[in-house]
């Protein structure tokens, strides 16, 4: 399987959240998935969460990465320097915040997290193209929570 992976440092400022979309969104055009199909759109909400929770909730600079395997899947990975694992959230009615990883399960194929040097990585799976009907799997690694 062949893999080509490229990243983006990420300072831990709230805005920096847009610009990892836009950059995001150059990258999977230079992979050849096209701007107008679902599945961009899918992985730009992906990183958008993903990215927003790391300089959100841990005010540290974090690197995005995007892998992508020559089967069309792509993996879309996040590290920051905090060692604090994810912590539970679930969202009432009209709060603003704490449906983030809840979305990342609804819209990714796997997705979990795991230590990564001092820090952890938070990291979820997107297949190009499962056949219609088939559900997704989940392939969380133990521990996983929401934020």
């Amino acid at each position: 399987m062949q893999v080509l992976q490229v990243q983006l440092e990420v300072g831990p400022d709230p805005a920096e959240v847009g610009r990892a979309r836009r950059w995001a969104r150059s990258r999977l055009a230079g992979s050849g998935i096209r701007d107008d199909e679902p599945l961009a759109e899918t992985l730009v909400l992906l990183i958008s969460e993903l990215v927003t929770n790391a300089v959100v909730h841990t005010g540290c600079p974090a690197v995005l990465r995007m892998l992508f395997a020559a089967e069309g899947g792509v993996r879309v990975e996040v590290a920051d320097a905090s060692d604090r694992p994810p912590q539970p959230r679930h969202a009432q009615g009209d709060d603003t915040n704490g449906r983030g990883l809840e979305l990342v399960d609804g819209l990714a194929d796997r997705w979990g997290w795991q230590p990564e040097g001092a820090g952890k990585s938070i990291w979820c799976e997107v297949d190009r193209a499962a056949p219609v009907g088939t559900p997704p799997t989940s392939s969380v690694s133990p521990g996983r929570v929401p934020c």
